[in-house]
Protein backbone atom coordinates (compact mmCIF):
# COMPACT_ATOMS: atom_id res chain seq x y z
CA UNK A 1 0.00 0.00 0.00
CA UNK A 2 1.28 3.46 -0.88
CA UNK A 3 1.78 6.03 1.81
CA UNK A 4 0.24 9.43 1.80
CA UNK A 5 3.44 10.85 0.33
CA UNK A 6 3.05 8.52 -2.68
CA UNK A 7 6.30 6.46 -2.03
CA UNK A 8 6.32 2.64 -1.72
CA UNK A 9 6.43 1.34 1.86
CA UNK A 10 9.77 -0.50 2.56
CA UNK A 11 10.72 -2.66 5.54
CA UNK A 12 13.06 -0.47 7.49
CA UNK A 13 13.04 -2.58 10.68
CA UNK A 14 16.64 -2.37 11.97
CA UNK A 15 16.28 -5.69 13.78
CA UNK A 16 15.43 -7.42 10.50
CA UNK A 17 18.52 -5.98 8.78
CA UNK A 18 20.79 -7.04 11.69
CA UNK A 19 19.32 -10.55 11.58
CA UNK A 20 20.10 -10.83 7.86
CA UNK A 21 23.62 -9.52 8.39
CA UNK A 22 24.17 -11.96 11.25
CA UNK A 23 22.87 -14.82 9.09
CA UNK A 24 25.24 -13.85 6.28
CA UNK A 25 28.16 -13.72 8.70
CA UNK A 26 27.25 -17.14 10.09
CA UNK A 27 27.10 -18.53 6.55
CA UNK A 28 30.51 -17.01 5.78
CA UNK A 29 31.94 -18.49 8.98
CA UNK A 30 30.52 -21.91 8.13
CA UNK A 31 32.03 -21.75 4.65
CA UNK A 32 35.37 -20.65 6.08
CA UNK A 33 35.40 -23.47 8.64
CA UNK A 34 34.50 -25.94 5.89
CA UNK A 35 37.41 -24.71 3.74
CA UNK A 36 39.82 -24.99 6.68
CA UNK A 37 38.55 -28.49 7.47
CA UNK A 38 39.03 -29.56 3.85
CA UNK A 39 42.52 -28.03 3.77
CA UNK A 40 43.50 -29.70 7.05
CA UNK A 41 42.14 -33.06 5.86
CA UNK A 42 44.03 -32.78 2.57
CA UNK A 43 47.24 -31.75 4.34
CA UNK A 44 46.88 -34.60 6.81
CA UNK A 45 46.37 -37.06 3.97
CA UNK A 46 49.51 -35.78 2.25
CA UNK A 47 51.54 -36.01 5.48
CA UNK A 48 50.26 -39.52 6.16
CA UNK A 49 51.09 -40.48 2.60
CA UNK A 50 54.59 -39.07 2.84
CA UNK A 51 55.19 -40.74 6.18
CA UNK A 52 53.88 -44.01 4.81
CA UNK A 53 56.06 -43.74 1.70
CA UNK A 54 59.09 -42.87 3.81
CA UNK A 55 58.45 -45.82 6.08
CA UNK A 56 58.05 -48.10 3.05
CA UNK A 57 61.34 -46.87 1.61
CA UNK A 58 63.13 -47.47 4.92
CA UNK A 59 61.61 -50.93 5.25
CA UNK A 60 62.53 -51.77 1.65
CA UNK A 61 66.10 -50.55 2.18
CA UNK A 62 66.40 -52.57 5.37
CA UNK A 63 65.07 -55.69 3.67
CA UNK A 64 67.47 -55.18 0.74
CA UNK A 65 70.37 -54.83 3.15
CA UNK A 66 69.27 -57.96 5.00
CA UNK A 67 69.08 -59.88 1.70
CA UNK A 68 72.54 -58.63 0.77
CA UNK A 69 73.97 -59.69 4.12
CA UNK A 70 72.28 -63.08 3.86
CA UNK A 71 73.71 -63.63 0.37
CA UNK A 72 77.19 -62.63 1.54
CA UNK A 73 76.92 -64.96 4.53
CA UNK A 74 75.82 -67.81 2.25
CA UNK A 75 78.82 -67.23 -0.03
CA UNK A 76 81.14 -67.08 2.98
CA UNK A 77 79.82 -70.37 4.36
CA UNK A 78 80.05 -72.06 0.97
CA UNK A 79 83.64 -70.86 0.55
CA UNK A 80 84.48 -72.03 4.06
CA UNK A 81 83.07 -75.48 3.27
CA UNK A 82 85.11 -75.65 0.06
CA UNK A 83 88.31 -74.67 1.90
CA UNK A 84 87.84 -77.59 4.27
CA UNK A 85 87.69 -80.10 1.42
CA UNK A 86 90.87 -81.45 -0.21
CA UNK A 87 91.37 -80.81 -3.91
CA UNK A 88 91.34 -84.16 -5.66
CA UNK A 89 94.62 -84.89 -7.44
CA UNK A 90 96.60 -81.98 -6.00
CA UNK A 91 100.25 -82.37 -5.00
CA UNK A 92 101.31 -81.16 -1.59
CA UNK A 93 104.67 -80.13 -0.12
CA UNK A 94 105.49 -79.61 3.52
CA UNK A 95 105.67 -75.86 3.99
CA UNK A 96 108.40 -76.33 6.62
CA UNK A 97 110.73 -77.71 3.96
CA UNK A 98 110.24 -74.76 1.61
CA UNK A 99 112.84 -72.04 2.11
CA UNK A 100 111.69 -68.46 2.49
CA UNK A 101 114.95 -66.56 2.26
CA UNK A 102 115.25 -63.50 0.06
CA UNK A 103 118.07 -64.01 -2.40
CA UNK A 104 119.25 -62.25 -5.52
CA UNK A 105 121.04 -65.26 -6.98
CA UNK A 106 119.52 -68.01 -9.20
CA UNK A 107 117.51 -70.66 -7.36
CA UNK A 108 117.09 -74.24 -8.55
CA UNK A 109 113.62 -75.47 -7.67
CA UNK A 110 112.70 -79.16 -7.37
CA UNK A 111 109.35 -78.70 -9.14
CA UNK A 112 108.25 -76.86 -12.28
CA UNK A 113 106.55 -74.51 -11.78
CA UNK A 114 107.88 -73.98 -8.25
CA UNK A 115 105.45 -73.84 -5.33
CA UNK A 116 107.80 -72.29 -2.78
CA UNK A 117 111.37 -71.89 -1.70
CA UNK A 118 113.92 -69.11 -1.52
CA UNK A 119 113.00 -66.25 -3.80
CA UNK A 120 113.82 -62.74 -4.98
CA UNK A 121 113.02 -59.85 -2.59
CA UNK A 122 110.65 -58.40 -5.19
CA UNK A 123 107.41 -60.18 -6.05
CA UNK A 124 105.63 -60.33 -9.41
CA UNK A 125 102.55 -58.15 -9.56
CA UNK A 126 99.69 -60.54 -8.87
CA UNK A 127 96.59 -58.37 -8.79
CA UNK A 128 94.88 -60.37 -11.54
CA UNK A 129 97.89 -59.89 -13.83
CA UNK A 130 97.98 -61.94 -17.05
CA UNK A 131 101.44 -62.13 -18.63
CA UNK A 132 101.86 -63.16 -22.25
CA UNK A 133 105.53 -64.02 -21.74
CA UNK A 134 107.29 -66.18 -19.14
CA UNK A 135 108.05 -64.48 -15.84
CA UNK A 136 111.04 -65.01 -13.52
CA UNK A 137 110.31 -67.93 -11.20
CA UNK A 138 112.10 -66.31 -8.26
CA UNK A 139 109.69 -63.37 -8.39
CA UNK A 140 106.57 -65.47 -8.93
CA UNK A 141 107.43 -67.62 -5.90
CA UNK A 142 107.47 -64.46 -3.80
CA UNK A 143 103.90 -63.82 -5.05
CA UNK A 144 102.91 -67.27 -3.80
CA UNK A 145 104.32 -66.34 -0.41
CA UNK A 146 101.86 -63.45 -0.38
CA UNK A 147 98.94 -65.81 -0.97
CA UNK A 148 98.64 -65.68 -4.76
CA UNK A 149 97.58 -68.49 -7.07
CA UNK A 150 99.79 -68.81 -10.15
CA UNK A 151 98.17 -70.21 -13.30
CA UNK A 152 100.61 -71.54 -15.92
CA UNK A 153 100.17 -73.29 -19.26
CA UNK A 154 102.20 -74.69 -22.13
CA UNK A 155 101.66 -75.02 -25.88
CA UNK A 156 99.34 -78.01 -25.43
CA UNK A 157 96.68 -75.91 -23.72
CA UNK A 158 93.80 -75.02 -26.09
CA UNK A 159 93.53 -71.30 -26.79
CA UNK A 160 89.90 -71.26 -25.61
CA UNK A 161 91.00 -72.62 -22.23
CA UNK A 162 93.83 -70.11 -21.99
CA UNK A 163 91.43 -67.27 -22.76
CA UNK A 164 88.91 -68.52 -20.21
CA UNK A 165 91.54 -68.80 -17.50
CA UNK A 166 92.90 -65.36 -18.38
CA UNK A 167 89.42 -63.90 -17.91
CA UNK A 168 89.12 -65.58 -14.49
CA UNK A 169 92.56 -64.39 -13.39
CA UNK A 170 91.91 -60.89 -14.69
CA UNK A 171 89.01 -60.39 -12.28
CA UNK A 172 90.60 -62.12 -9.28
CA UNK A 173 93.01 -60.25 -6.96
CA UNK A 174 95.98 -62.26 -5.70
CA UNK A 175 96.34 -64.25 -8.93
CA UNK A 176 98.71 -64.18 -11.88
CA UNK A 177 99.08 -66.14 -15.09
CA UNK A 178 101.96 -66.83 -17.47
CA UNK A 179 103.21 -69.47 -19.93
CA UNK A 180 105.82 -72.08 -19.00
CA UNK A 181 106.87 -74.09 -22.04
CA UNK A 182 108.74 -76.79 -20.09
CA UNK A 183 106.02 -77.75 -17.60
CA UNK A 184 104.62 -81.27 -17.84
CA UNK A 185 100.90 -80.46 -17.61
CA UNK A 186 99.07 -78.38 -20.19
CA UNK A 187 97.44 -76.29 -17.42
CA UNK A 188 98.79 -76.08 -13.87
CA UNK A 189 97.73 -74.10 -10.82
CA UNK A 190 100.20 -73.39 -8.03
CA UNK A 191 99.95 -71.94 -4.53
CA UNK A 192 102.49 -72.03 -1.70
CA UNK A 193 103.12 -75.77 -1.19
CA UNK A 194 100.17 -76.77 -3.43
CA UNK A 195 99.86 -77.68 -7.10
CA UNK A 196 97.15 -79.01 -9.40
CA UNK A 197 97.30 -80.18 -13.02
CA UNK A 198 94.15 -80.08 -15.16
CA UNK A 199 93.36 -80.64 -18.83
CA UNK A 200 90.59 -78.07 -19.16
CA UNK A 201 89.60 -74.68 -17.80
CA UNK A 202 86.12 -76.14 -17.22
CA UNK A 203 87.44 -78.60 -14.64
CA UNK A 204 85.48 -77.78 -11.42
CA UNK A 205 88.69 -78.21 -9.43
CA UNK A 206 89.98 -74.96 -10.96
CA UNK A 207 87.31 -72.96 -9.13
CA UNK A 208 87.88 -75.03 -5.99
CA UNK A 209 91.63 -74.36 -6.10
CA UNK A 210 91.03 -70.61 -6.42
CA UNK A 211 88.51 -70.56 -3.57
CA UNK A 212 90.72 -72.65 -1.31
CA UNK A 213 94.11 -71.06 -1.93
CA UNK A 214 93.71 -67.42 -2.98
CA UNK A 215 94.83 -65.85 0.31
CA UNK A 216 94.22 -69.29 1.84
CA UNK A 217 95.46 -70.81 5.08
CA UNK A 218 98.67 -71.94 3.37
CA UNK A 219 99.75 -68.29 2.86
CA UNK A 220 102.99 -67.52 4.76
CA UNK A 221 102.38 -63.76 4.56
CA UNK A 222 98.59 -63.16 4.36
CA UNK A 223 97.59 -59.65 3.35
CA UNK A 224 101.02 -58.77 1.90
CA UNK A 225 100.88 -56.67 -1.27
CA UNK A 226 100.34 -58.02 -4.75
CA UNK A 227 100.94 -54.67 -6.40
CA UNK A 228 104.00 -52.37 -6.65
CA UNK A 229 106.15 -55.39 -7.48
CA UNK A 230 107.79 -56.48 -10.71
CA UNK A 231 105.68 -55.90 -13.82
CA UNK A 232 106.19 -58.25 -16.73
CA UNK A 233 104.66 -58.30 -20.20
Amino acid sequence: MASKSGRTNQNTDPHSRQARIAEMRRADQIRERRKKAIAITAASAIVVGLVGFGAWVLIDQKQAEQRKQAAAEKIRKEAEAIRKQPVEGEQLWDAKTLGRNHVETPVKYEMNPPVGGDHHPRWMNCNGDVYKNPVPEVNAVHSLEHGAVWVTYNEKAPKADVDRLAATVGKTPYTLMSPIKEQTGSIMLSAWGKQLTVDSADDPRVSQFFTKYVQGEQTPEPGAACTSGLAGK
